[in-house]
């Protein structure tokens, strides 16, 4: 086939807003030796997405970023020295293109896509060979899509860590987002049971049909850390997945048992609240383990697609909407209002 000189993709002019988004035409090069190129059929967002046009998200930014990290494709040519990848087959990179393992370094954080280096929301792009995962048989293009960071941080928060969560866990899930229902999905297929919270008494029947035994709105029930206690028996979680940050992370501790766990994983509420000053030393008392969770590694991804594939129906994505590629800014208004439950996608 004769492979494509150009591809369409949006960039920004400048930062500051998504709506600062340019869809331009730009030259597209062949792959290198160790590269392979990808067509893009979808992409999903993250809340990652709008902070970055903001100026709220930490580290360096390519200059007139391509934004976006997540999608799946279809390979339409491979480097002369890759041997483990062929045209046609159906592949998602690594959010980090270079964390294969759990290790990592300044470099590593360098290779994120859609902010250090450019992303992908562009019709086709190359990625290095190693970096690339192939995605689940039973999945659409739109539906692996989802996978990269969403699914790989809650799957790294879940069970990627030194204390994965076992059959017979209770595990508080915030929010209804992207991380938060993977995690619910993951938690229910690997046993646990889940109490989950959201501001919406809609949002929070789809939680409790993907299999959350306890719901809390927590519009109405604004101490929902002592609600978790009382479901628990005055005991707390084994662990909560935090994707709200400042604004929540008080309460998460108050919720978690003697020697629990917090996984730190988005600031969804905002940076500018600050939690009580007596949490740290509440997190002390209780000895809890706080961790920090940046999406995950290659190996991780691979280990989570078993796991979905195991669990087909329990761990198929939640897709709220669908864009078309040339809708991308009206795909980030719907992200930004938080209306959704899962994840929004832009379909090429």
């Amino acid at each position: 086939m004769t492979l494509p000189t150009t591809t369409r993709q949006f960039s920004y002019s400048k930062f500051g807003s998504y709506n600062n988004l340019v869809l331009q035409e730009v030259p597209l090069a062949a792959p290198k030796a160790n590269e392979v190129l990808v067509k893009t059929h979808a992409v999903s967002l993250q809340f990652r997405d709008l902070m970055i046009p903001q100026g709220t998200y930490p580290g360096f930014l390519e200059k007139n970023l391509v934004p976006c990290s997540d999608m799946a494709g279809e390979v339409i040519a491979v480097g002369s020295d890759v041997k483990q990848w062929h045209v046609g087959d159906r592949v998602s990179p690594n959010f980090m293109l270079d964390k294969l393992h759990e290790e990592v370094s300044p470099e590593i954080l360098n290779s994120a896509l859609g902010g250090a280096v450019h992303g992908v929301l562009t019709e086709y792009r190359t990625f290095p060979a190693h970096s690339l995962v192939k995605i689940p048989a039973h999945f659409s293009y739109e539906e692996a899509a989802t996978l990269p960071c969403a699914a790989v941080t809650a799957y790294n928060a879940m069970l990627g860590g030194f204390d994965p969560i076992k059959a017979g866990d209770t595990i508080l899930v915030i929010g209804t987002g992207g991380v938060s229902i993977f995690a619910l999905q993951f938690a229910v297929a690997s046993g646990a049971t889940v109490i989950a919270i959201s501001s919406s008494d809609e949002k929070l029947k789809v939680a409790t049909k993907l299999g959350a035994k306890h719901v809390i709105n927590y519009k109405t029930t604004p101490n929902w850390d002592e609600e978790v206690l009382k479901l628990t028996g005055g005991v707390g979680v084994d662990r909560v997945l935090e994707v709200s940050g400042n604004s929540t992370l008080a309460r998460s501790i108050g919720s978690v048992r003697l020697g629990g766990s917090v996984d730190l994983i988005g600031a969804v509420g905002g940076l500018t609240n600050n939690p009580p000053a007596d949490f740290v030393l509440l997190a002390i008392f209780k000895g809890i383990h706080l961790r920090g969770v940046y999406v995950g590694s290659v190996k991780q991804y691979k280990d989570m697609n078993k796991l979905i594939e195991a669990n087909p129906e329990a761990t198929r994505p939640v897709i709220d909407k669908v864009f078309a590629f040339e809708e991308a800014t009206a795909a980030f208004a719907c992200l930004e209002s938080q209306a959704h439950v899962g994840k929004v996608v832009i379909k090429f």
